[in-house]
């Protein structure tokens, strides 16, 4: 019997047949879970807050990239000024 990691529900599966990377559901509080390890099985939750956070990086990073831009043309500016 395998346990969910967010509320310890029971979740009925057969730890024979689970594969790693498998998504399972919690029946209790409907959590998604990965099957990071077998033998013995291991569950992580998949939150929604992380693909949440891997938006706001990805908007930091374009944001960094943009910044870069900007640095460069004031540059090139600043060289053809002199």
């Amino acid at each position: 019997m395998i346990r969910c990691p967010e509320c310890s529900a029971e979740i009925d599966v057969d730890e024979d047949e689970v594969e790693e990377g498998e998504i399972l559901s919690c029946p209790e509080c409907e959590s998604e879970l990965e099957v990071s390890q077998i033998h013995p099985v291991h569950l992580n939750i998949i939150s929604e807050d992380d693909d949440d956070e891997d938006e706001e990086e990805e908007e930091e990073e374009e944001a960094e990239d943009g910044d870069k831009d900007l640095i460069e043309e004031e540059e090139e500016e600043e060289e053809d000024e002199e």
